[in-house]
């Protein structure tokens, strides 16, 4: 299994969504990252962490609400936003590190 550290060291921008099965903009924000997935491509990887599964890396990166978005490249955190977001607004901010 590929560990959290291998992913986020990637070369393309690398879209973390801290989310929880129970958080319903979380749930409305998953069609929302498929179409930034369908339209991107392999310009970035998204991975989804659930919080409650994952409470050390939720604790790691101090996210005390869901939806929260990071963004890394190369291992270093570039961007991060606690809220929902737009499609577009998520994918100009992806193109700001490609």
């Amino acid at each position: 299994m590929t560990s959290f550290t291998e992913i986020i060291n990637q070369k393309k921008p690398v879209l973390v969504d801290f989310f929880a099965e129970w958080c319903g903009p979380c749930k409305m924000m998953s069609s929302i990252l498929k179409e930034v997935k369908a339209e991107l491509n392999d310009e970035v990887s998204i991975i989804k962490i659930d919080v409650d599964k994952n409470q050390s890396l939720a604790a790691k990166f101090q996210v005390r609400g869901v939806p929260t978005f990071m963004l890394f490249k190369d291992g270093k955190q570039v961007w991060r936003q606690s809220a929902m977001l737009q499609k577009n607004d998520l994918i100009s901010v992806i193109k700001q590190y490609s």
